[in-house]
This record gives structure tokens, C-alpha cells and sequence, in this order.
């Protein structure tokens, strides 16, 4: 590499829980390391092994990690994290290390090891402020409470549970200095860790989500479809869609919904649509891979995004624009940044069954309005949520970041 302002390819350290194809985070971190070697820097992903559904796992390196209860001890205090980063921190030397998702079982007890290198933490939920990462209370209202006693009173976390997830925290905001700059995924989750002091500590920036750019779906048929895609669990909304499906069909019988995802709600959804009458018009089609669901999810005419929890982002609301379908979402969390109300898509606020049902019918009804709020979501989606600028942001920043970094120790040349 040469002189400081002459950044070449980088060594780049990604870390996050886990690395199965599971879930939005873990998919993330796998995609920014092929898109940085695809750019020619040296990228490699460590996690843990823990297996999440049939996925297996795609880290460079690993420790230790469980799905079974020993993760509520892990997520505390994991001695192979601690162990296993030392050591491939030792080998590998990173220029800039990007962590992600630590806390459900890496655990604080890998940030000792990172320090003297520019390290990033990247938000993508509420796990540095909110034990349980969602902001959420039982009854699935948004929570308003600063972590602490209110978190075993409000029922949030169980007695045994609250005291190990509370030190959790606390080794958290110890050894928080280690990180050169705090990212959020939205501007949303920027001022949620702004109000708990993040930014005391480091500069917290914004970067968007980014999605894959795919083709534009075709003209839309004459099937009034609905679809959904998310996992199948309360905060992500699905029984109050299928509430809303219900109503709507009423009146709009030959409406469809198809629901792309797996989950523990999915038998009592699909008990659910047999009490209500609806079992023929609805499809629960599983899992399915990215370029599956892409292929069913491009049929529908609007993709509702029902969430009652806080989204720090919403991923599937930016990758329906992406190809250029209506989206009717919750204004919950950063879902208001995502879709814009009127343009590219229609908000409804949480758990409301009724007004949800109410703006899917008003674009089932209409086949044009459903054509220009998708038309709209993909010019946003294009020049907002593309996923190469938002690999080309995190790489600017990891240059800012170690121009800083080496300047301050005082080196000129960065190994």
C-alpha cells in the first residue's frame, strides 16, 4: 500500500454472530466481503458457528456458538471470540476492521482484542441501546425506556435473563471507545443511539442500506396479488395482514395474498386463514432463496410491509422498489425513510388491520396507481438504495478512518 492519501487495497476484517444465509444482517456481511473482493481488496468475514435454519455457515474464520441456551451465557461472555479474533487479528493484520452484529454471540469480549486497529461498529438494530434489539415492549408497543431496571419490569426479559444482558451492556458501553466511528443504517437508528450518548464517544455517521440492482418487473397481469417476505414471528406483522387481507377480500374477491417466509407463526397464520375463510387466496410458500423469492415477489401488484416493531431500516420495503413495486409499510422506526408516503407507496400506522386494509385495497383497486407508486419506488430506489454505493460509502469512510488513524500514530505509510 502506499503513503497516507494514497490509499490502495485494503485488508478489510468483517465481523458479525453469525454467518448462515438466515437473516438481513447475516446476508449483509456476506455480501459486502464478495463485493470488496470483487473491488480488489483483501476482505475476510470471522464468526461464530452457530447454525441458524438449514444455511450452513460462510465465515473465513470461526469460534465457538450455540443456538441451544447456552448462547444467553455466550452472548456475555464468549472466550473463543475472545480467543480465535486474537488470533486471526494477530495473522491477518487488519487496516480496518467493520464489525456488525456481536451480541447474540460473539459477546463485548472481543473488543479488548481489536484495540490499535481503526475499528467501525456498524448498527444495524438496537442491540447497542435494547437488550432484546427490537425497542419493543411484550405488548408490541415501542419502548421508551433507557436499558435498565425497566427491562425486567416491563417484562422485557426474565429474571434469570436480565442480569447477564444488563452487564452485557454495560461491557459494551466499557470498552466502547474502541470504536473510530459508529455507523447507522438509517437516520432513524442515528438518533436512537445519539439519545443513549453514542456519539459521545465516536462520530456517528449514516450509510444506507443497499440492495442488488435487479431489472424492473414487467407490467403488472390481472391478478390482484398482495405479497409479504419477511420471518413469520408477531413484530413482523403477518397476522395483522392476514386481519387486513380478510377485510379487504370481503369485497374484492378475486384479490390474492402470497406470503414468502418461515417462521414460528406460520402454522398458527395458516390455522388463522382457515377460521377466517381466506385458505384458498393465500400462498405460504416457505423459504426461498434470493433469486425464488425475487421471481414470486415480481407478480405481485403491492408488497406490504406490516412491521409493529421499530425497523432500523427495512430491507424489504428498498428491495421492492428496487423492482419497482408499490409498497404499503407501517410508519414504524425507519420505515418512513424507506417509502414515501403518496409517492412511492402508502403508510399506515401499527397494528391497524383496518387502515392497512384500507390503503391495499385503495392500490389493488386501481392498476395505474399501483404502476406509478412502483415506477416511483424504483427511480428512488436507484438513486438511494443501490448496493454499490453503499459499498462505495463504507469504503471512503474506511479511508477517511485509517488516514486518520495512522496520522494520529504518527505513520506515514500504511502496511
Amino acid at each position: 500500500m502506499g503513503r497516507v492519501g494514497e490509499i490502495g487495497p485494503l485488508k478489510i476484517l468483517l465481523v458479525n454472530d453469525a454467518s448462515t444465509r438466515s437473516g438481513g444482517a447475516e446476508i449483509m456481511s456476506l455480501t459486502l466481503r464478495d463485493c470488496y473482493r470483487e473491488r480488489g481488496h483483501e476482505a475476510v468475514l470471522f464468526s461464530s458457528r452457530a447454525v441458524y435454519g438449514k444455511s450452513p455457515v460462510e465465515a473465513d474464520h470461526t469460534c465457538f456458538g450455540s443456538t441451544s441456551p447456552l448462547r444467553q451465557v455466550l452472548r456475555v461472555a464468549n472466550p473463543s471470540a475472545w480467543n480465535e479474533i486474537r488470533k486471526v487479528v494477530s495473522r491477518f493484520r487488519p487496516d480496518i476492521v467493520h464489525l456488525r452484529m456481536i451480541t447474540t454471540q460473539l459477546s463485548p469480549m472481543i473488543l479488548p482484542a481489536l484495540r490499535g486497529y481503526p475499528t467501525i461498529y456498524h448498527a444495524s438494530w438496537h442491540e447497542m441501546v435494547c437488550p432484546n434489539g427490537l425497542k419493543m415492549l411484550p405488548d408490541l408497543s415501542p419502548c421508551t425506556y433507557s436499558a435498565g431496571v425497566e427491562c425486567w419490569r416491563q417484562g422485557c426479559l426474565s429474571t434469570i435473563a436480565w442480569p447477564g444482558l444488563l452487564l452485557q451492556l454495560r461491557l459494551l458501553n466499557h470498552w466502547r471507545s474502541c470504536f473510530h466511528r459508529v455507523v447507522a443504517n438509517s437516520q432513524y437508528l442515528r438518533s436512537r443511539l445519539c439519545e443513549e450518548g453514542w456519539d459521545d464517544v465516536a462520530d456517528v455517521e449514516v450509510i444506507l442500506n443497499g440492495v442488488p440492482v435487479v431489472t424492473q418487473r414487467a407490467s403488472l397481469n390481472d391478478v390482484p396479488t398482495i405479497g409479504f417476505a419477511g420471518r413469520l414471528c408477531p413484530e413482523k406483522g403477518a397476522g395483522e395482514l392476514v386481519d387486513a387481507f380478510a377485510i379487504l377480500r370481503s369485497d374484492l374477491d378475486n384479490a390474492r395474498l402470497v406470503i414468502v417466509g418461515d417462521g414460528p407463526d406460520r402454522q398458527r397464520l395458516e390455522r388463522k386463514c382457515e377460521s377466517l375463510g381466506i385458505s384458498d387466496s393465500v400462498t405460504f410458500t416457505g423459504k426461498l432463496s434470493r433469486d425464488q423469492a425475487d421471481s414470486v415477489l415480481r407478480q405481485v401488484w403491492v408488497q406490504a410491509v406490516p412491521s409493529i416493531c421499530q425497523e432500523s431500516f427495512g430491507l424489504v420495503a428498498a428491495e421492492a422498489q428496487m423492482r419497482g413495486t408499490a409498497v404499503v409499510a407501517t410508519r414504524r422506526g425507519a420505515l418512513p425513510e424507506v417509502v414515501v408516503d403518496g409517492e412511492t407507496g402508502l403508510l399506515v400506522d401499527a397494528s391497524s388491520p383496518i387502515e392497512l386494509a384500507k390503503a391495499l385495497s385503495r392500490i389493488l383497486r386501481d392498476k395505474d396507481l399501483a404502476e406509478r407508486l412502483g415506477q416511483s419506488g424504483r427511480t428512488r430506489a436507484m438513486a438511494r438504495f443501490r448496493l454499490d454505493d453503499c459499498v462505495s460509502s463504507f469504503l471512503d469512510l474506511y479511508s477517511r478512518v485509517l488516514m486518520e488513524h495512522r496520522a494520529n500514530a504518527g505513520v506515514g505509510v500504511v502496511h
